[in-house]
């Protein structure tokens, strides 16, 4: 798991105002020995808070209880942020959402946990935990400029620049890489707001549909999200390294296309729900296609020769190493 996620705990030290680093507290929160309330409870005391728990009586309406306070659920555990005019507004992993108090006071166990901040609370060894922080967001923010530097030199290098149609097969290829990474973090069970907020533009939950079902994965090994992003990444890398194999790239996207009729059916009559981003894929597809077909480049795909195999070989071997590592960023393992 990657440890910068928000949790529960981190959650509840964000509303509280409680100094803290979310990647320290992420980690102590899940090697905390008793993974209870109890062992809440003791991690807490670390950071200068206490935490009072309380069985509410049936019906009881969260009004009268200062926030924030942790309140058990149906579903689990939420942070109460506030409550106020009948709406109650609370954290459900990570997500802020908001509830008519009535319906949130049907769906409470009556279980609540008031943290009560001592004086001078906060992370044990904060300013450390922050420089640390601190060093690896340059990092990854140098990695990002790096990255984006040496892409825009093989982009200006390989003469993309100079022609209309390999500037657009650039710019859908970065775009349907992005696309597929927000699927493969779908697919992982990651939280991700971004991906919450395309995926309800066509249908609410509609892709976490989708990618529960069996269809989702190709011959019931690989996910679609992980053949997307093989296929996006290769193709940006090939087009910027090798664009003299361009023709190759139309050949293989041509290739992929009908995969678009079967989706599109799919979701249509057998799931009965879309996914906004599989459909956003199979735009990108047939964007290309019209940027390969405008730009005339099948007629560089025939003759076949070893290095259309070898990028064929290429996206397989993506795919099969995006496979591998599935495990370990599947939050539910």
């Amino acid at each position: 798991m990657a440890e910068n996620d928000y949790t529960v705990f981190s959650d509840l030290l964000a509303c509280m105002g409680v100094r803290h680093t979310v990647h320290y507290s992420n980690r102590r929160f899940r090697t905390m020995p008793f993974q209870t309330m109890f062992g809440l409870k003791k991690l807490l005391e670390e950071y200068g808070i206490g935490l009072v728990g309380l069985q509410l009586p049936d019906g009881t309406h969260p009004d009268g209880i200062p926030t924030p306070f942790i309140a058990q659920t149906v579903k689990g555990l939420v942070i109460v942020r506030g409550v106020k005019d009948g709406k109650v507004d609370y954290l459900s992993q990570s997500v802020a959402e908001t509830a008519d108090a009535e319906r949130f006071t049907s769906a409470m166990t009556g279980r609540v946990f008031i943290p009560v901040a001592g004086e001078g609370a906060g992370e044990p060894g904060y300013g450390e935990h922050r420089f640390t922080d601190m060093a690896n967001y340059a990092k990854k923010w140098i990695l990002g400029i790096l990255a984006v530097a040496l892409a825009g030199f093989l982009f200006v290098a390989n003469g993309l620049y100079s022609h209309v149609s390999t500037v657009l097969l650039t710019l859908i290829d970065i775009a349907g890489l992005y696309i597929t990474w927000l699927l493969v973090q779908k697919s992982a069970h990651i939280k991700n707001r971004h991906a919450d907020a395309v995926c309800s533009v066509v249908e609410a939950g509609g892709c976490d549909d989708i990618l529960n079902t069996d269809a989702s994965k190709f011959f019931g090994i690989f996910g679609w999200s992980e053949v997307g992003f093989a296929y996006f990444s290769v193709s940006l890398l090939c087009l910027l390294v090798f664009p003299q194999y361009i023709g190759y790239l139309a050949l293989c996207n041509a290739v992929c296309l009908p995969f678009s009729f079967w989706s599109v059916w799919y979701q249509k009559f057998r799931a009965g729900t879309w996914c906004t981003l599989c459909l956003c894929v199979q735009a990108s597809l047939w964007l290309l296609f019209f940027c390969y077909l405008g730009g005339g480049w099948f007629r560089d795909a025939l003759p076949l020769h070893i290095e259309f195999f070898v990028l064929g070989a290429t996206y397989v071997a993506v795919m099969l190493g995006l496979n591998a590592i599935m495990p370990l960023l599947d939050r539910n393992k």
